[in-house]
């Protein structure tokens, strides 16, 4: 067994991972002096450029390009036309340029640091200061380290339904490279990669099912998911609700799904019903790293795991499971590894979905709320009262605002709109600062755009905004 590294006086950082935690970990660490060993057993750059965000918003966007050419609320005046889908075409130009930002934005940064080693192989806690590396030709490499940062990420995870191992069924990961568009998919999932997936394929020319276990976004406000299902059923898309998958079975290159709702068929299944943490290689139990039931690593504010020496980010953690968390947590982690006292404030943590129209949520729902003891007031706008939505023609969705009764500091926002994910940023900072309704009413907003929006249902809370001019203040 061969050591990593040669000694020197700096600290020794192992982060376990090259995803959007990892980086921004090693990044941080270079930089307030520490060597990094990075230790991935697959490709640079984890779930975010290479199978998740990148690929998947590429895709979304070039199926609303589609959707827009057939269809609009200007075909009176620009004529529609069914567009033809090469999808061969568009699959090379996604995958070309999560190639590009894989290129530029990990493996260059990992090359041109000297504090950064990169080895390739699959980590394994030996103790709470060593770790064994299998590399792919079998050899074996010990890693010694001061501190060490799990950032593994997460996986689909696939549910146990009877007949579903050994079908060629489709994850997200399978989707976003297909190279074909099935004429019937069955989607099994309600939340944000089932919506966004079933949506982008339906737009692309499948005919989509989507099969919930309760209904759209669950567990978000209803009116998420209720406005969500009357966007789909307008585009064609059908969503079985109060649905259960009873077995699955593949012939002839077709699938079908029993549940209680019927049998259903479809040329692929993609399931989408979650995901699990890549942890099972690591022998966690072994030095004492306690995780949930799910699998997933409990970490304290800043990041420290059950056994000091070990931190983890990410994925793989009990956190919220985005890559700006993960980066976030990542960056402060390695400080606090190196001396630091940072945590990460998730109390305005903003979260999109890129359907269309995006959902887009900041803070406490009403019943998050309500649930914690709070009293609260709120307020839901419908787009018909935002100008731009007007003139847009394309007023689905609405703007709520949560705050607290009496005091109307603002606790949350929920939006279903165009681009919401353009706006929720403003009521994030709104959170970050405790603004009130009326601290928020009274900042200016540009006339005629989206965000305008926050300030239009923060005024409903002293005001009937029906009754204002186009730019009232």
């Amino acid at each position: 067994m061969n050591d990593c590294c040669a000694l020197t006086d700096k600290p020794h950082i192992a982060i376990i991972g090259s995803g959007g935690a990892a980086m921004a970990a090693a990044i941080t660490a270079t930089e307030r002096g520490a060597r990094v060993t990075l230790i991935e057993r697959g490709i640079i750059g984890g779930t975010c450029v290479n199978i998740g965000c990148v690929p998947s918003k590429i895709m979304i966007r070039a199926a609303h390009v589609a959707h827009m050419r057939w269809q609009s609320p200007f075909d009176n005046g620009i004529e529609a036309a069914t567009p033809r889908i090469n999808r061969p075409a568009l699959l090379a130009q996604q995958q070309a340029r999560v190639e590009e930002l894989r290129a530029g934005k990990y493996q260059a940064i990992i090359d041109h640091n000297p504090d950064i080693t990169l080895v390739h192989g699959e980590a394994r806690f030996i103790d709470a200061h060593s770790l064994s590396v299998k590399r792919g030709d079998g050899t074996m490499q010990s890693v010694a380290f001061d501190r060490a940062l799990i950032a593994t990420g997460a996986r689909p995870a696939i549910p146990p339904i009877p007949g579903l191992a050994g079908t060629p069924y489709w994850t997200s990961t399978e989707a976003l490279v297909s190279d074909r568009i099935p004429a019937r998919l069955l989607v099994l999932g309600a939340s944000a990669v089932a919506a966004e997936l079933a949506q982008a394929y339906a737009r692309l020319g499948s005919e989509v099912t989507v099969i919930a276990r309760s209904a759209l976004f669950s567990r978000d406000d209803p009116a998420i998911g209720e406005t969500l299902a009357a966007v789909f059923a307008d585009e064609g898309i059908r969503v079985l609700r109060q649905t259960q998958a009873h077995s699955v079975a593949h012939a002839n290159g077709a699938f079908t799904l029993a549940s209680n709702a019927g049998t259903l068929s479809g040329d692929a299944l993609l399931i989408a019903t979650g995901r699990a943490p890549n942890v099972e290689a690591l022998n966690l139990d072994g030095i004492g790293v306690c995780t949930g039931r799910d699998g997933t690593i409990a970490v304290d504010a800043h990041l420290q795991t059950s056994v000091p020496s070990v931190y983890a980010a990410g994925d793989c953690t009990d956190q919220p499971q985005f890559v700006y968390v993960a980066a976030a947590a990542g960056s402060r982690a390695a400080q606090n590894m190196l001396g630091g006292d940072t945590t990460l404030d998730l109390r305005s943590m903003p979260a999109v979905v890129f359907t269309d129209p995006q959902i887009a949520t900041v803070g406490l729902s009403e019943a998050e709320a309500q649930r914690n003891g709070i009293a609260t007031d709120s307020r839901t706008l419908s787009l018909d009262h935002v100008p731009r939505a007007l003139v847009n023609f394309d007023s689905r969705g609405f703007i709520k605002i949560v705050a607290t009764a009496g005091g109307g500091e603002i606790l949350g926002a929920q939006c279903v709109a165009a681009e919401a994910g353009e706006l929720i940023q403003s009521a994030a900072l709104a959170i970050h600062q405790r603004m009130s309704v009326d601290d928020l009413a009274a900042q200016l907003f540009p006339y005629l755009t989206m965000v305008e929006g926050l300030k239009l249902c923060a005024q409903t809370f002293r005001k009937d905004v029906s009754q204002l001019s186009c730019c009232a203040a």
